[in-house]
């Protein structure tokens, strides 16, 4: 079935583990914005990190769906 999976869902995996990825690095730490970049858009109030966090959640849960959409196209097909 390998051979039948389009590179939509490479894509689709390779967003959805990079989001997962970015959604558990701020629910962790809240301060890594000002810690790479080295400023405070913010200015503290944490509103932008809460906005990446349902962003990222988001693009997760879509992008899996998606992913899993296309791996059961591909299991039909073969």
């Amino acid at each position: 079935m390998k051979g039948g999976l389009r590179p939509r869902f490479w894509v689709e995996v390779t967003l959805a583990t990079l989001s997962g990825v970015a959604l558990l690095l701020d629910l962790v730490s809240k301060e890594w914005i000002e810690f790479v970049f080295r400023v405070d858009p913010d200015h503290g109030s944490g509103l932008l990190e809460a906005v990446i966090v349902v962003v990222c959640l988001a693009a997760t849960v879509i992008s899996s769906m998606t992913a899993r959409r296309e791996w059961r196209r591909a299991a039909a097909a073969a």
